[in-house]
């Protein structure tokens, strides 16, 4: 696999329904809101709405995402990268397999990315930023992996598609996922402050939000969600934010249940937002078209 080296100074699909998604890929838009500035909150276009544009990834320096790229009638996907300062997007990835859910690995040296390799399997690989190395994959067996959130210490969560979906934990070294939870939802996110592993997962037809903690490998409970709620972000190690179609609401992990509506988005998607990434008073958000 061939990785394109960002330009100077530059450093969902939905992954249950790969297939059908490549064949009939939903259009989506990606804009960046802007929380800090003299006059309130200020949006900006990423993306066009003419394909799909999935999956935000925020860093200090940019925004990754999954795009579409269509040729000779095919569709497939690929990462890009959208610089914050230069307002210009370079693509990160050109192969004949679709990769997606970009993610800053923890050395910052490498962007982690699901691939559809040519046999239909879905493997987590590697792409080096800063060299003309090729890209590796992380593991050889562990599969299919739909998406994957590191933690701090070499080691990640990933959700595999099954019957159950399961949330599995390992350290790179390990190599070997162990399973620590059933039914889970599509948001994976390690908060680093409290050193656990956030996602949701359905029982009893209920939608629960819970932590998991990589040392004691202990899971458990934090609050209930709505259950339309597939999508969530951290807003601060005690906060999380969650859209309800094109308004965002936050409620706290601790002390209480909370809600109230953080931010109105109305005026810049009129449909519904179906996923968001967070960091540094900057909102990357998807609109669904």
């Amino acid at each position: 696999m061939k990785l394109i080296k960002p330009l100077l100074g530059l450093i969902t699909i939905n992954a249950l329904t790969l297939g059908v998604a490549q064949a009939n890929m939903p259009k989506s838009q990606i804009l960046l809101a802007d929380l800090n500035t003299p006059h309130g909150i200020r949006v900006s276009l990423v993306t066009d709405k003419t394909r799909y544009n999935n999956q935000p990834h925020l860093t200090d320096t940019g925004l990754y995402y999954t795009r579409e790229v269509i040729s000779n009638n095919q569709s497939q996907t690929d990462i890009a990268f959208y610089n914050l300062s230069s307002k210009k997007t370079v693509m990160i990835t050109n192969t004949p397999q679709s990769e997606y859910s970009p993610t800053l690995t923890p050395d910052g040296l490498h962007l982690s990315a699901i691939v559809v390799e040519d046999d239909g399997k879905q493997k987590l690989w590697q792409y080096p930023l800063a060299s003309e190395l090729a890209a590796s994959r992380i593991f050889d067996w562990i599969e299919p992996v739909g998406y994957h959130a590191w933690g701090s210490k070499n080691d990640l969560v990933m959700f595999i598609l099954g019957e159950p979906h399961t949330l599995q934990y390992t350290t790179v070294a390990a190599a070997k996922g162990e399973v620590v939870a059933s039914d889970i939802g599509r948001t994976l996110i390690y908060n680093k402050a409290q050193a656990e592993f956030l996602f949701s997962y359905s029982q009893h037809g209920q939608h629960h939000l819970a932590r998991f903690d990589p040392q004691t490998k202990q899971v458990s409970n934090i609050l209930r969600l709505p259950n339309q709620v597939q999508d969530f972000i951290l807003k601060d190690e005690n906060t999380i934010a969650y859209a309800i179609k094109n308004r965002v609401y936050q409620r706290h992990l601790k002390g209480g249940s909370d809600i109230s509506q953080w931010l109105d988005l109305t005026t810049y998607c009129d449909n519904e937002i179906s996923r968001m990434s967070y960091k540094n008073q900057q909102l990357a958000f998807v609109c669904s078209e």
